[in-house]
């Protein structure tokens, strides 16, 4: 790899630590230039600005999350299963990129201004909701998920219970809430969308 491309990256995988654990507006120049050990100059030789840095720093990070989450699913071939297995990533594997979900951090942390950041997370939710709703709807396909559920519904149950759960962990500092989550979920999987195996053809 070129010196420049291998700057480039570091550069990249400092922000993305910076900024999803203090924000956009929390992570400044000043502790990005101590993080990589660079002057502002030699930053900005490789990005427009702080908010292409920005940008290219959280699709490193949710590339991270999102490999994380879906890691070994491709090794289960049932698609409850396989829902129970996204879940037990979520909680009990952590990304390469410290401070937590990174498209919660920047969904709330872009809310109320940074137009080209909110656009980045709302593309992420879309892969990971339309790779959880595709688990689903090959569920249904294979008759292990009942007829007539609703892939991208069921999709959005799960995150948004993982995220809410996911932030009542943090505050707390302990994973109650998200053990909670995965136990409701699971029964959930179980008795509304698992199809009874006698009932298969």
């Amino acid at each position: 790899m070129a010196k420049g491309q291998e700057t480039r990256e570091r550069i990249i995988t400092e922000a993305a630590s910076l900024f999803n654990q203090r924000g956009f507006e929390g992570g400044s120049m000043s502790d990005l230039m101590e993080a990589t050990g660079l002057e502002k100059g030699g930053i900005y030789r490789h990005f427009s600005s702080k908010e292409d840095l920005a940008v290219e720093a959280f699709d490193y990070a949710w590339k991270s999350a999102f490999e994380t989450r879906m890691q070994d699913l491709e090794r289960i071939p049932n698609s409850i299963d396989k829902l129970k297995h996204f879940i037990a990533n979520f909680i009990e594997r952590r990304p390469v990129v410290p401070g937590g979900c990174p498209l919660l951090n920047t969904a709330i942390d872009a809310d109320d201004g940074n137009e080209v950041l909110r656009d980045r997370v709302r593309a992420a939710l879309r892969q990971w909701r339309d790779s959880v709703s595709g688990i689903v709807d090959t569920g249904i396909k294979h008759r292990e998920i009942r007829q007539g559920v609703d892939p991208k519904e069921v999709a959005t149950i799960i995150i948004s219970s993982l995220e809410g759960a996911l932030m009542v962990a943090r505050l707390e500092r302990k994973k109650d809430a998200l053990l909670t989550a995965q136990s409701r979920l699971e029964h959930y999987f179980d008795t509304e969308l698992r199809v009874e195996s006698t009932s298969r053809s």
